[in-house]
């Protein structure tokens, strides 16, 4: 494992955000057991408590603390094509991850950064796209330092430079949202 991974992984752990490339986009980060990382991530992106936020982890067992059916889990697999899924989110899940809603958006993925990052932490990532809210994503290190006045507590340089989103699957009903 790489210096940086290491670096970004010390920050998680410490209730930092973080910014990494995903399988998708370049994301803000931080671990969902620290409230106050997760209202740092909505203050820095300017972005309204009610959209909440996705659960990124490379292993379902990452998502069992947030959801009502642990057994629906099972459906959720990673593949080529990025999904994000909404679930029922249990009693316990908090409302910065869930918004207005009563469901909570998980979202598997392979991506190697990904999998090192949350085998480390043994946790989901608490995962939004690295911009403002309603502006496109960081595509460089620069873009990120400005859009955030260099408040992030560290940063993975961008790679994938705004692959398409995540399609989204409510895993109850089947309905694809996007």
């Amino acid at each position: 494992m790489s210096f940086r991974v290491r670096l970004a992984i010390q920050y998680l752990q410490a209730g930092g955000v973080i910014s990494h490339p995903t399988d998708t986009i370049q994301g803000l980060a931080c671990l969902p057991c620290f409230e106050q990382s997760m209202q740092r991530i909505l203050q820095l992106k300017h972005r309204s408590i009610n959209k909440g936020m996705i659960l990124l982890a490379s292993d379902v067992r990452h998502f069992h603390g947030y959801v009502e059916d642990t057994s629906k889990l099972d459906k959720i697999k990673a593949g080529n094509t990025s999904t994000t899924y909404l679930l029922e989110a249990n009693q316990h899940t908090s409302k910065l991850l869930t918004g207005e809603f009563d469901t909570i958006a998980l979202r598997l993925t392979n991506d190697p950064l990904i999998t090192k990052l949350c085998q480390a932490s043994n946790s989901a990532l608490v995962s939004t796209s690295a911009n403002i809210s309603g502006k496109n994503s960081a595509t460089s290190v620069l873009q990120l330092n400005v859009f955030f006045k260099q408040e992030l507590d560290f940063i993975i340089a961008p790679r994938n430079y705004n692959n398409p989103p995540s399609r989204i699957i409510n895993l109850d009903t089947g309905e694809q949202l996007r």
